[in-house]
């Protein structure tokens, strides 16, 4: 089987991370050091399931930006409740606030683990996720955590939402580097014949950093690459979007926070600017595009996400179908919060495999391992886990594309099993 798969300155990094396109870092620590520890972990009895969930709600990036994942797991706990838990017994969710500081993840790890004894954890978003070594440690299962970082690139035990194929040694990657595909510029490059790309950054060091990464992505695929940078304090995005149009791109990717975004899709208006796609990442996947950007009509319905999980819009599946009955209550709706469902799924799925012999960390952590082509009922591109010794050179990487369309909102473009692509993998470093 092929292997697929509001602070401006906090948020500019996070859009940095999350639109990485492979995927905190610790010292290296051979796998041997975690060989000889305790493996149950907490005795399990008759009683609540236990689970931990770590979100850097209160960050300074805001409020709502990393609360998705959670608040979709919980819904999916409730619905599991709601019809008799596993085997019988019901599932307890703990969760923590971290503040989005390496500090406050670190209680939270210590408060779960060692207070609460949870489980596993489940749909980790954290923005600094100091704590990861320490789970690791533990040897407690983190199950489908947001890749804001490179932990679950770098540590044993814990396991992404979107997998790995490093070998998670206690060193990031491959020898500190890490690996991503070019698979979203050679969709557009395929299906929409694009031909030149624009990057727009800040003059700050993450998002800098961010675009040169995407312009090396574009450029192994054959772009002419269109690089655009403002002043991080004060950026004119008015004179971007006067070049775009004179430039005559295609496409606009951006290493820029939110309301830059929203400010960039305002002039681009302003300015006439026509492209195919102005492209977003899973983070801006959300129902809240209408206010987001209210003020830039033709941007808005040129605005494209990419992904690894199926529309959260696309209600004719039945595993979307069950997550947005069970979300009806929630005041918008987002890819991360069906995510976080996903995650809870993958919990609940290694769960009861070990209900017989005793729901323990090291009974779910042994599932998580096999956990080899599991995509929560056809919610995720197909995850895999595999300890490989060498970066891939290329890989077959799958591909969940929506646009937006007013009156309609995320509209599916084909089916995300079948958008795949035979891409190269670079490598980068955060």
């Amino acid at each position: 089987m092929p292997r697929r798969r509001r602070c401006r300155a906090a948020e500019a990094a996070l859009a940095v991370l999350l639109l990485a396109v492979g995927t905190a870092c610790g010292s290296r620590l051979p796998e041997s050091d975690f060989e000889h520890r305790e493996r149950a972990g907490p005795a399990q009895d008759a009683g609540p399931i236990r689970v931990g969930i770590v979100t850097s709600a209160t960050s300074p990036v805001g409020g709502d930006a990393f609360t998705g994942p959670r608040d979709g797991a919980k819904a999916y706990f409730e619905r599991l409740n709601a019809r008799g838990g596993v085997d019988g017994r019901r599932v307890e969710v703990r969760e923590c606030d971290d503040g989005g500081s390496g500090v406050g993840n670190n209680t939270c790890v210590h408060q779960l683990l060692d207070e609460d004894k949870v489980v596993a954890l489940v749909a980790t978003t954290a923005l600094d996720y100091a704590g990861a070594s320490r789970v690791s440690h533990a040897r407690v299962p983190d199950i489908g955590g947001q890749p804001i970082g490179a932990a679950y690139d770098t540590w044993p035990h814990l396991y992404g939402i979107y997998g790995s194929l490093a070998p998670r040694d206690g060193t990031t990657g491959w020898g500190g580097k890490q690996y991503g595909g070019t698979e979203v510029y050679r969709y557009f490059k395929r299906e929409h014949g694009a031909r030149t790309a624009a990057v727009v950054s800040y003059n700050q060091a993450a998002s800098a950093a961010y675009a040169r990464l995407v312009e090396q992505g574009l450029r192994a695929e054959g772009y002419q690459v269109v690089t655009e940078q403002v002043d991080f304090a004060l950026p004119n995005f008015r004179a971007v979007a006067a070049d775009l149009k004179e430039q005559g791109v295609d496409l606009v990717f951006d290493a820029v926070d939110s309301h830059g975004n929203a400010q960039l899709c305002e002039a681009m208006d302003r300015a006439g600017v026509e492209v195919t796609a102005k492209v977003t990442n899973v983070q801006n996947w959300t129902s809240t595009v209408p206010d987001d950007y209210r003020d830039a009509p033709r941007c808005r319905n040129a605005l494209w996400a990419t992904g690894s999980s199926r529309n959260f819009q696309d209600t004719g599946n039945a595993a979307v179908r069950a997550f947005r009955d069970a979300t009806k209550g929630l005041r918008t709706h987002s890819q991360w919060q069906l995510e976080g469902w996903a995650a809870a799924m993958w919990f609940t799925d290694a769960a009861r495999s070990c209900a017989k012999q005793g729901i323990t960390r090291a009974c779910v952590d042994a599932y998580m391992n096999r956990s080899q082509g599991w995509t929560a009922d056809g919610l995720l591109v197909p995850v895999r886990f595999e300890r490989l010794s060498e970066p891939p050179e290329h890989r077959e990487t799958c591909l969940s594309v929506a646009r937006w369309k007013d009156g309609r909102g995320w509209v599916t473009q084909g089916d995300m099993n079948d958008t795949c692509f035979d891409v190269p993998q670079l490598s980068y470093q955060q």
